[in-house]
C-alpha cells in the first residue's frame, strides 16, 4: 500500500470532457451528459486499493442523498489492468454491483482521463458546480485504514452543502490519500 496525495489542482479550473466507457451498462457515456444540474462530484477510485475499501459505503450513502438534489457523481477507474487485473472492467462490474454503486463507473483505458484531471490517488475527489468548475479536491474525510476515525464523508458533505446553500467553501482543502494511480509502462 503506496501512500500518495492528491495533486490539489487549482480551484477554478474547468473540467475536460470525456467519453468513457460505463461498465455497469456497457455503453459509453458522454460527460456533457453525466454534470449535475448543481454539482458534480468526480472520483477517481478502483477496486482493489485498502484507502477506497475502507470509504466505499459511505460515498454510495453520500451519493443516495445528495443525487436526489442535483449533485451527480462519477467515478472513474484508471489504472492499468494488465499489471492490475483486479481493475478490469468486468471485475469493476462486479464491485459496482456489490457495492451498489448508484453512479456510473467509468473505466479510462487510455489513462487520459484521468491525466487531464491531473489525478494521483485512488481515491481522489473533485467537485465541480454548475459551471464545472472546480470548487474542491482532496479528501473525503480524515478517516484511512487503521487510524481509527470514523467514515462520515464530512469534507465532502460540507463542500456540496455550501454549493446546494449559496455559501462559500472552505478554501482550507487537505489532499486525499491513498494508492497511487497505476499508470501503464
Amino acid at each position: 500500500m503506496s501512500d500518495t496525495l492528491s495533486t490539489m489542482i487549482p480551484l477554478g479550473f474547468e473540467a475536460p470532457s470525456f467519453k468513457l466507457l460505463d461498465v455497469k451498462s456497457n455503453v459509453v457515456l458522454n460527460s456533457n451528459k453525466l454534470f449535475g444540474l448543481k454539482a458534480t462530484v468526480l472520483m477517481f477510485i478502483c477496486n482493489h486499493c485498502p484507502f477506497v475499501v475502507h470509504i466505499n459505503k459511505e460515498i454510495v450513502k453520500i451519493a443516495n442523498q445528495y443525487n436526489k438534489i442535483g449533485v451527480e457523481f462519477i467515478a472513474i477507474c484508471s489504472n492499468d489492468i494488465k499489471n492490475y487485473p483486479q481493475d478490469s472492467p468486468e471485475k469493476m462490474k462486479k464491485v459496482a454491483k456489490k457495492e451498489k454503486y448508484p453512479f456510473p463507473y467509468l473505466y479510462d483505458e487510455n489513462q487520459i482521463v484521468a491525466k487531464s484531471y491531473d489525478a494521483a490517488c485512488t481515491p481522489d475527489f473533485f467537485i465541480f458546480d454548475k459551471s464545472k468548475k472546480l470548487v474542491y479536491r482532496g479528501q473525503l474525510d480524515d478517516s484511512r485504514p487503521g487510524n481509527n476515525i470514523d467514515v462520515t464523508g464530512e469534507d465532502i458533505r460540507n463542500a456540496i452543502d455550501s454549493i446546494i446553500n449559496s455559501k462559500e467553501i472552505n478554501s482550507v482543502q487537505k489532499p486525499s490519500i491513498g494508492c497511487n494511480i497505476k499508470w501503464k509502462n
